[in-house]
């Protein structure tokens, strides 16, 4: 399980450091693709597996099932480390996040979540703002702390 938040900057040649402990689970190769809310998830392969057969067995006739599975898939790309435990975002993946400079990496459960500082502040600050809401919220899905 993936977990923490981690401060980290990217180089002028889209580099990133990803924590070793996060290193460690997401294995030789994994997935980087477009996540939501303007961040990149990385996935190991296993889970990326997983994801891709929930997707794959959305309804084609569907609008909404169409434009997230092109969303997800389009912008995904299978990394590799570099020597210095460095992973190497295309640029498209960099835009897309506003990745710039000074990064976040999270770990959230299956996933690694890589965000611009700056929008992970103010993404932050909206939810905890909202976050009783959003616990709430969660009841209806049988879900209790």
């Amino acid at each position: 399980m993936f977990m923490g938040e981690f401060q980290h900057s990217i180089d002028d040649k889209g580099r990133i450091i990803i924590p070793a402990k996060f290193r460690d689970l997401l294995g030789s190769s994994f997935v980087v693709t477009r996540g939501l809310d303007k961040c990149l998830f990385v996935y190991p392969l296993q889970e990326w597996e997983v994801l891709e057969q929930k997707l794959k067995a959305l309804p084609l006739m569907k609008s909404d099932a169409r434009a997230f599975t092109r969303f997800f898939f389009s912008g995904a790309t299978e990394c590799e480390w570099d020597k210095q435990g460095r992973v190497n975002l295309p640029g498209s993946l960099r835009d897309y996040a506003k990745l710039e400079k000074d990064c976040v990496v999270l770990g959230v459960s299956n996933r690694v979540e890589i965000w611009s500082r700056d929008t992970w502040e103010q993404y932050f600050q909206q939810s905890e703002d909202t976050f009783n809401e959003i616990a709430e919220k969660l009841v209806d899905f049988n879900f209790d702390l």
